[in-house]
This record gives structure tokens, C-alpha cells and sequence, in this order.
């Protein structure tokens, strides 16, 4: 059965969980969910998911919320893109949290606020604010990436599609890719890989389809 995750091509968090899936040959479909007109507010969407958030992965029986939740299923489902002993898999999830907590964090919300909030409702100080906690996170994968060519051992692993996961995005919020030309030459390294796609070819739902 082919698992299906909820998502749309403007979220971050849902690009990690495909670029994960995508990279590991796991079988999957996507499942369009119509975030900019409120789908995740619906109760028939928070039946799904309490958090009212994407994304969301069903395979089978299995109901999955939170991207590293569903990057570390795919990855222990199919063996691929985690580490290759206990050490190495704790060194992932250290980099998924952080991640989460300290990258995709601001990303999204800076992303969100710069190009999806009408004009009027933008906040230039929040927005420098989570700017600066950005180019601190950049320093921090800048300098990593300084001495390894994967985050964490000889390969890719969820560590590197969780990290990459808003920077593949076009519209502005704070990165500019040739200002950190270690976190460049890594982003091209996933882009090398066999089965990669951008977000928006990779899910339905871009911010064309709403001009």
C-alpha cells in the first residue's frame, strides 16, 4: 500500500518529510492540503491532526505528525538515510533537534512572515530579529560543514534532510546560498543526488498556483 502524506508545496516542514522519503525509495503519494484557505483549521483536519499542522504521513495503520517523526519512520522502515551505529544515529537526532529548534524554526516563520502575511501586516523588527537568530544557526552549519561533507558520517541522512529543508526555497527570507559557500557546496551535494527534487516538484501547491 502506498503510504500518502498530507502536505503543499509552501511548507518547509512537509519537504522534509518528502525529500526524506523521495531519497530512500520509499513509496509515497502526495495528499494536497489547502493550508491558505484553512483546511488545517477544519475539524475534519484536526480529526487527523490535533495540531492542526502539516505534515501528516498515513502508511497503513500507521498515523504520523511532526516531520523528524516521520524522518526517522522512513529511515528506520528502509535503512537508509540514518547512521551506521548507535553513535551515529544519536549524532542524527542531536541535528534533527536542532534543526528543528534552532533553524527551520526561525526559517519558517521569518519565510512566512516576508512573503505569505499581507504587506501591512509585517513586523520589520520580528522579521530582523529572526534574521539574526538565522545567521547564527548559518554559522553554526557553516562552520560544521567546514570539516564534513554529510552532517553526520560518510553519507546523507535525515540529519541533511531535516537541515537543508527550508533553504531549497526561492522566495526571500535572509539566505542568500553564495554567502556561505560551505552551506553551498552541501545543498549541491543533495541536489546530486539520484531521485531529488525541488519543493515545488515535489509537492502540489506553489505560490504561482495562488497569483
Amino acid at each position: 500500500m502506498t503510504a500518502k502524506l498530507y502536505c503543499f508545496g509552501e511548507s518547509g516542514n512537509a519537504y522534509k518529510a518528502a525529500l526524506t522519503m523521495q531519497l530512500a525509495d520509499f513509496e509515497w503519494e502526495p495528499v494536497f492540503v489547502d493550508f491558505f484557505h484553512g483546511e488545517t483549521r477544519s475539524p475534519q483536519y484536526r480529526a487527523l491532526n490535533e495540531m492542526g499542522e502539516v505534515p501528516v504521513l498515513i502508511d497503513g495503520d500507521v498515523v504520523l505528525t511532526q516531520s523528524g517523526i516521520i524522518q526517522d519512520y522512513v529511515s528506520s522502515k528502509t535503512s537508509k538515510l540514518c547512521g551506521k551505529s548507535a553513535a551515529e544515529r544519536r549524532e542524527v537526532l542531536r541535528w534533527v533537534l536542532w534543526d528543528n529548534h534552532k533553524l527551520s524554526s526561525q526559517a519558517g516563520s521569518v519565510r512566512f512572515m516576508m512573503n505569505f502575511l499581507p504587506e501591512a501586516k509585517r513586523q520589520p523588527e520580528v522579521i530582523a530579529w529572526l534574521q539574526g537568530r538565522l545567521k547564527a544557526a548559518y554559522q553554526v552549519l557553516e562552520g560544521h560543514l567546514a570539516n564534513h561533507t554529510w552532517i553526520v558520517g560518510s553519507g546523507p541522512t535525515i540529519a541533511d534532510t531535516a537541515c537543508c529543508g527550508y533553504l531549497f526555497y526561492p522566495e526571500p527570507f535572509g539566505f542568500v546560498r553564495a554567502d556561505w559557500p560551505n552551506i553551498d557546496r552541501w545543498l549541491g551535494r543533495i541536489e546530486a543526488l539520484p531521485g531529488w527534487k525541488s519543493p515545488y516538484d515535489l509537492m502540489p501547491g506553489s505560490p504561482a498556483d495562488r497569483a
